[in-house]
């Protein structure tokens, strides 16, 4: 009996890319209330990631006079969690492929809950620093690992839009941390940290695991049943298990992947892609806009906590209603090019509000010109260049390579996230509208870089995404 791979083979005898119709595989692309479930579950660690990015702005004041800790220290305090997370983000490639995804999910759960505990009972400086620390570690596994697992799981009519509920979650756990942050104190906010781990530790338990990540193993059978589950009891499967079967058959001779096989020519697309879009998502300049919007809006005649607020709504509802409902609409390319084009535009605005601010020129206008470009920025940001980074990354490498690719990929975003907030003080020294319309420089190469390089991934399996891009 041949496979249609083997058809192929023969076919003027030489291997090429199998690409199947996009209806051929449509008779097992009914997602289950399973799928839903599944996704929910993971996106609990969404939310853990967002909270711990979120926890230090509304609770510095307070921390500070409780604690009697300076200005280095609480800085400390705050940049640890890049520390934290590089180092999760190098481990969790390689930790999901040994206890699998649920198992990274458990385990970064129980780490960040105990860091988060740490935190709360914390008297001195140092063991909040350890507690701050450890939540970054699960940050950092956890930023890798839910893409991951939701891709794998999900129907490619739902793909993304399943996984840009990552981002979506990111940034309610943000916003959760600024609102509830207004009315608690910071050892009460560290408390309402510790549920989401708790969520999702248990939650995994519920859920299958992922049967791309089973089959890779050899666990055929549960394998079998874990997409049947997430597919439905009446679904028919044969093709799609089918298929996912036929390429881990192919990758299966390969021996482990290294860093070094990263640069092969026959996967360096894979990684230029997924490194090159965490570098823009940063490089555009995300955290420092953030960072400084506080003082637009005090520019503007607005309180502080009124405009981070409004920033982290606006997040939420574009975030929501953009990625999360355009995605498999209009596609990831589209989107993404919009979204660089809308940061282009906001970097202009508050580049240019503060370059007549520095000659005294249109003083009346300034203001508004600055919080337009800040909401402008942000609003584009969160349907595009927020969420489909890690979309693409969860889809492009094959799965020989993504614990190792995706691994170096988070390791890559979050050092880039750490410069940018590094720097960003640096430029604003040097010159306010410089920084900005460097940031906006950056914005037109991250519109050639998706242009040229950015495949469009909406509609297909992974399988398919993979043998497109060899």
């Amino acid at each position: 009996m041949t496979t249609r791979k083997d058809d192929m083979e023969k076919k003027n005898g030489k291997s090429e890319p199998l690409l199947l119709p996009a209806n051929e595989s449509d008779v097992s692309e009914e997602a289950s209330w399973m799928v839903f479930l599944s996704t929910f579950i993971a996106v609990c660690g969404s939310y853990e990631f967002g909270s711990c990015v979120g926890y230090s702005a509304p609770t510095q004041f307070g921390m500070m006079e409780e604690l009697s800790l300076s200005y280095s220290q609480f800085s400390v305090f705050g940049s640890i969690l890049n520390v934290g997370a590089v180092l999760g983000a190098i481990t969790s490639g390689k930790i999901a492929d040994f206890i699998g995804r649920k198992g990274a999910m458990r385990l970064a759960s129980v780490i960040s809950a105990i860091g988060w505990l740490i935190i709360y009972f914390a008297k001195v400086d140092v063991p909040l620093d350890f507690g701050r620390f450890l939540t970054g570690y699960g940050c950092g596994t956890l930023s890798f690992v839910v893409p991951v697992f939701i891709a794998e799981i999900s129907p490619k009519k739902l793909r993304g839009a399943l996984a840009t509920l990552n981002q979506l979650f990111i940034v309610i756990g943000i916003a959760s941390m600024f609102l509830i942050g207004a009315v608690v104190s910071w050892r009460t906010l560290a408390l309402t940290g510790v549920a989401p781990c708790v969520v999702l530790f248990f939650g995994t338990w519920l859920i299958p695991e992922s049967p791309r990540w089973l089959e890779m193993v050899g666990r055929h059978r549960d394998f079998e049943i874990a997409l049947q589950k997430l597919r439905g009891p009446d679904a028919n499967i044969a093709r799609e298990a089918d298929e996912i079967k036929e390429y881990l058959a192919t990758i299966a001779h390969l021996p482990k992947t290294t860093l070094l096989d990263l640069i092969d020519k026959k996967n360096i697309r894979f990684v230029i892609v997924g490194v090159g879009l965490m570098i823009f998502q940063q490089f555009v300049g995300i955290n420092g806009v953030i960072f400084y919007a506080q003082q637009i809006f005090v520019s503007a005649g607005a309180s502080p906590t009124l405009g981070s607020v409004l920033y982290s709504i606006e997040q939420v509802v574009l975030t929501a209603l953009g990625a999360t409902l355009l995605i498999d609409r209009l596609g990831r390319r589209p989107l993404l090019l919009a979204s660089a084009v809308g940061m282009l535009i906001g970097c202009l605005l508050i580049g240019t509000s503060f370059l007549l601010k520095a000659h005294g020129l249109a003083l009346d206008i300034i203001p508004a010109l600055a919080v337009s470009g800040v909401l402008v920025y942000i609003g584009s940001f969160s349907i595009g260049m927020g969420a489909i980074p890690w979309v693409i990354m969860s889809e492009i490498f094959p799965i020989n390579l993504k614990g190792t690719a995706g691994g170096l990929v988070t390791v890559v975003n979050w050092l880039s996230s750490w410069l940018v907030s590094f720097t960003f003080n640096f430029l604003m020294i040097w010159s306010p509208h410089g920084a900005f319309y460097v940031y906006g420089g950056v914005c037109v190469l991250a519109i050639i870089f998706i242009a040229k390089l950015v495949p469009e991934t909406k509609g297909r399996t992974l399988e398919e995404i993979q043998a497109m891009m060899m």
